[in-house]
């Protein structure tokens, strides 16, 4: 009997596992994010950080691009090719923005 309780429970532990592993997960939330331009995108589109963190900004496409907040809370100059902008942010909240020369392109920092 007590191989059967044993086994039980070493059963339901994989499939609580299991079960854990395919549930989604909130995302990260790192001091220092790191989005990409590239092909006309931000990516990843939103990003989660501490109040206090940072997000870097970097230009893979060959065009300039900016990173412009629709709050006014940030803007960069035209951030060319291989170039970067950095801000830190220091209030929770959560701010969308976007590219001021391809408004198209939008994107999201979540800050708690």
């Amino acid at each position: 009997m007590r191989s059967f309780i044993a086994f039980a429970a070493a059963s339901a532990l994989l499939v609580a596992g299991a079960a854990g592993a395919a549930a989604p997960h909130p995302p990260a939330t790192a001091a220092a994010q790191v989005v990409t331009i590239g092909n006309f995108t931000f990516g990843p589109m939103v990003v989660h950080i501490p109040v206090g963190g940072s997000v870097t900004w970097i230009n893979g496409d060959d065009v300039p691009h900016t990173v412009a907040a629709v709050d006014r809370s940030f803007r960069s100059r035209p951030i060319d090719t291989g170039e970067r902008y950095a801000f830190t942010f220091t209030r929770p909240g959560v701010y969308s923005y976007f590219c001021s020369l391809h408004p198209r392109m939008i994107g999201k920092v979540v800050v708690r």
